[in-house]
């Protein structure tokens, strides 16, 4: 008996070219040709280089460096502000085109989208690459920006393949060549890996992708745990995760916020009230979100732009700020010299749930942590008020005459849930493996 041959999958990887750049110089023509990036406030310290155009990119320009060194290696470089109302409105054209092709659009980021054309390509192309490459020419033609399109038969392959020539490319990396264009390249170069992860494999002997395809996957599981198995896989081009539909939302997995410093932090003073204020605002976007964290973490970085991380598990899950201010305090005096210099503090709710779970269960009742009733109320009613007057129409004493950078009082309307990162970007609110940029 014949099986029906299943219909082969090709999805697109679209990532706009120097996005923040880009939308920058639609303004300014004339800088064009020259080195630009897109910063922080440098006044404020948040300057770190955000994004930069391909003139910037030839100087050895990185993205998240800080301005100075940045001008070390570009005196002319060309600095702009960036404006996040105008990387939102581009989100929106872009993917408005995207979704003119198939419903099955999945945002990555601000400025990249998976599409999975699979159903679709034949109505608009004589292939799924010649399709890649009118959707590259119409974003163009109606946007002034630019794209780079990988088109491949899983999520991770079309992403290498956007990557792989930048920029204004289209990059085809099928069943037949991806053993000769992604297995020579290294481990770094693979969706997920960062760069302690590399140096891992580095030690384990295996510095390209094709050396982790080879390799055998219980091994791998043994030295990386889980993330072994998900990084043979992908190696081996075995990824098989779908393409949601435009709107369709994984879970949230974390909700964090950070901020770097007016000053540098040192002492007991400055850093609990830090921790205070961030604490605070994650705790109301998780209430937010009808949501409760198991796990704290928390991120400090000294003045070196040397950072860590850590992270508790809960006794029971909460979203209350009073919670989580005293897990990430205990953190950071547990693990950091509080007479050392912090430029960036953040913590970062995990294991999250939409009911509450004691965590940590004791055998004896009495020793099983209670929940606060009235704490509970206060916190909401906090909601309430920010809610109607702006999220800075009430707060905690530590953010009352302080010359740190925390908040202070105003009846602002509130801002839009966005995380203050380092650099000035990034989302507050990750949602799913792959909801970071």
């Amino acid at each position: 008996m014949e099986t029906k041959q299943e219909k082969p999958r090709w999805i697109l990887h679209c990532d706009c070219n120097s996005f923040f750049a880009s939308v920058e110089l639609l303004e300014h023509p004339e800088l064009k040709h020259l080195p630009v990036a897109v910063c922080g406030d440098p006044n404020g310290r948040h300057g770190i280089i955000l994004a930069k155009n391909e003139p910037a990119k030839q100087y050895g320009i990185q993205t998240a460096e800080v301005i100075w060194q940045a001008k070390q290696k570009c005196p002319d470089l060309v600095l702009l502000p960036s404006h996040r109302e105008k990387y939102q409105h581009y989100y929106q054209v872009i993917n408005a085109i995207y979704q003119e092709y198939t419903t099955r659009v999945e945002p990555f980021s601000v400025d990249e989208s998976w599409l999975d054309v699979t159903n679709t390509w034949q109505l608009y192309a004589e292939s799924p690459k010649a399709l890649g490459d009118q959707i590259r020419n119409r974003v163009h033609a109606e946007t002034g920006l630019t794209i780079s399109v990988g088109v491949s038969f899983n999520k991770v392959f079309a992403k290498m393949g956007s990557d792989y020539k930048k920029p204004d490319a289209t990059t085809l990396i099928s069943k037949e060549n991806y053993k000769e264009i992604v297995w020579p390249m290294p481990v770094g170069a693979m969706l997920f890996v960062g760069r302690r992860l590399a140096e891992k494999l580095a030690s384990m002997q295996l510095r390209t992708i094709g050396e982790v395809a080879a390799a055998d996957p219980l091994y791998l599981v043994q030295m990386l745990g889980k993330s072994g198995a998900e990084l043979s896989r992908n190696a081996r081009g075995e990824d098989n995760a779908p393409v949601h539909r435009w709107g369709e939302s994984e879970p949230i997995k974390s909700v964090g916020n950070s901020t770097t410093y007016k000053r540098d932090l040192r002492g007991s003073a400055d850093l609990r009230a830090g921790i205070a204020a961030l604490a605070d605002e994650v705790a109301g976007r998780l209430r937010r979100h009808g949501l409760y964290a198991g796990t704290i973490q928390i991120t400090i970085k000294d003045n070196q732009l040397k950072s860590i991380q850590r992270q508790k598990q809960l006794p029971t899950s909460t979203h209350l700020a009073k919670d989580l201010e005293a897990a990430a305090w205990e953190l950071l005096q547990r693990n950091w010299d509080l007479s050392r210099p912090v430029r960036l503090l953040g913590v970062t709710a995990l294991c999250l749930t939409d009911t509450p779970l004691a965590v940590q269960q004791s055998f004896f009742a009495e020793d099983t942590p209670k929940r606060s009733p009235k704490r509970e109320a206060l916190e909401k009613s906090l909601d309430q008020i920010r809610g109607k007057y702006g999220k800075h129409a009430i707060a905690g004493a530590y953010v009352l005459n302080n010359e740190i950078g925390l908040a202070s009082l105003s009846m602002a309307e509130s801002d839009a849930e966005w995380e203050r990162n380092d650099d000035g970007s990034g989302r507050q609110i990750t949602k799913g493996p792959l909801g970071r940029k």
